[in-house]
């Protein structure tokens, strides 16, 4: 499929409307369980849409990328949110307290996090999307490095990467099973977004109604929330695991989609009437409508309450600008950023997309839309900590436990990876506290091949030992230099002091 330049900009335009839309519908009904009576707006306006959290983040994700270039990861993006993210709650408060003792991500969005399976990534998963449309996979990656900081190796970094998948492909496909079976295709088949979405296909496939998918989503991917009907008690949805909450939201909005029947009201508000996360909910229904129609297509009726200025939540303004101007101000404002940084990414990754009115974006193959074949592989790194230089990436594999305890040998994995044509000796030497041990030894030499020969992912497994762990915070360092060359590789490690856990 060709994409016409002008259309991209007004599909652009409707993500944004749509999730300023969604956010404001379903904000009074957030977080109750229970089949709510939505058709329209119950608030007062004023021709303003709401503050929307889900929105915020992506807007920092923008400013990062604007200052930073579009190189970025989580490394970036985290200190980005410890400097602008002023929210404590869930997901938000734990990565941040895990980032301010030194975790760097995956683990700052897995260690004691019981919310790392909630909503708080995948409702800012379409900036990713905007920037990489008819990309997936580019979506894919960024919306990985971006939910990994407060979720870690559970079900949230899984939603994150399917619904910015799903929308990336939107802008050059419109069937919303293709869609769903391409964002399905970057996620692993077993993981309990899936199985959620399989749930809500299965069910319409069987012709249930809207109501009757509800239920059998709650029945089988329920979550524990604080608020919840009589009638969802007595059928049974008052228990579930508490923090468990993306696959059954990401359900309610695959509901929206496939029963809305392609209306923009019908959709949005029986997402919102399927209760739970109702304003993350429908503000992502919203988005990928927006996506795969544009702004013109959404009724005036829910644009004029609303109008087309943004507004935030929970960010710290006070460093942005002169109180936060650096801030897009306007949906028209954030969707012409958006579209410059879409043009540096395509020169980035080298995309097929022209900077020409009637040729902007060329898809010719849809298959180019699925997951290739080693896209899940990313996976494989939801316990390690990478650090990416030049020519090598290193990773530290803490197991998912960064602590250690006195006298209590623990295992540390070290991973090295050749990324270029010239196979290298590597020098590896540790430099540990005061008292602490490491075997096999200190210093290790090991030879790593050049990248496309077997084996050029060299990994290493070490022992260490404490005498006694008495610092809450323990900081050191991995040396990696090679003898003959004056580039040095330095590697931190954090161990928390686990006596204390």
């Amino acid at each position: 499929m060709v994409l016409k330049r002008k259309d991209y900009f007004q599909k652009l335009l409707g993500c944004w409307m749509g999730k300023n839309i969604g956010g404001t519908l379903g904000d009074p009904f957030e977080w109750i369980r229970q089949v709510n009576n939505v058709s329209y707006y119950i608030q007062d306006l004023h021709g303003d849409p709401l503050a929307n959290d889900d929105l915020d983040i992506q807007l920092l994700w923008l400013i990062a990328m604007e200052e930073q270039g579009v190189k970025i990861d989580s490394h970036i993006l985290s200190d980005y949110w410890l400097l602008y993210l002023t929210p404590q709650w869930g997901e938000y408060g734990n990565s941040k307290l895990n980032m301010r003792s030194g975790l760097m991500p995956p683990l700052s969005g897995t260690f004691r996090n019981i919310y790392k399976d909630s909503c708080g990534s995948f409702i800012r998963s379409e900036i990713w999307a905007c920037i990489s449309a008819g990309f997936p996979e580019i979506a894919a990656r960024y919306a990985f490095q971006d939910a990994i900081i407060d979720h870690g190796n559970g079900e949230g970094t899984y939603g994150e990467v399917f619904c910015a998948a799903l929308e990336s492909a939107a802008f050059v496909e419109k069937d919303l099973n293709t869609l769903i079976a391409i964002g399905l295709s970057y996620i692993p088949d077993n993981c309990g977004v899936a199985n959620a979405v399989r749930n809500v296909l299965n069910c319409h496939k069987l012709g249930s109604t809207w109501l009757e998918a509800r239920d059998d989503v709650l029945k089988n991917h329920c979550g524990l929330v604080d608020r919840i009907s009589d009638e969802d008690v007595k059928k049974g949805f008052g228990l579930g695991k508490l923090g468990y909450h993306v696959p059954l939201n990401i359900a309610m909005v695959m509901i929206g989609l496939l029963y809305g029947e392609g209306d923009f009201g019908k959709s949005i508000c029986m997402t919102v009437n399927c209760g739970e996360d109702t304003d993350c909910t429908a503000a992502t229904l919203g988005s990928i409508w927006g996506i795969l129609n544009g702004i013109d297509a959404i009724p005036d009726k829910w644009k004029k309450p609303i109008g087309r200025h943004i507004k935030t939540a929970c960010l710290n303004i006070g460093p942005l600008g002169h109180y936060g101007d650096q801030l897009p101000a306007t949906i028209d404002d954030l969707s012409v950023r958006v579209d410059r940084i879409f043009g540096k990414i395509c020169l980035e990754y080298n995309l097929p997309a022209a900077q020409s009115e009637d040729k902007f974006i060329d898809v010719s193959k849809m298959e180019k839309l699925f997951a290739t074949s080693d896209f899940c592989k990313i996976y494989d790194k939801m316990n390690y900590v990478e650090y990416r230089f030049t020519f090598f990436n290193v990773c530290i594999d803490y197991g998912g436990d960064p602590t250690i305890k006195t006298r209590i040998a623990r295992k540390l994995r070290l991973i090295i990876e050749n990324k270029y044509r010239v196979q290298e000796v590597v020098k590896i030497t540790w430099t540990l506290p005061p008292g602490w041990s490491i075997s096999p030894d200190r210093q290790t030499t090991i030879y790593v091949p050049s990248k496309g020969v077997e084996k050029h992912i060299c990994e290493l497994e070490y022992q260490l030992t404490a005498e006694n762990v008495e610092n809450l915070i323990n900081r050191f360092t991995v040396e990696i230099g090679f003898d003959g060359r004056h580039s040095l590789m330095l590697v931190p490690v954090i161990l928390l002091n686990g006596n204390m856990s």
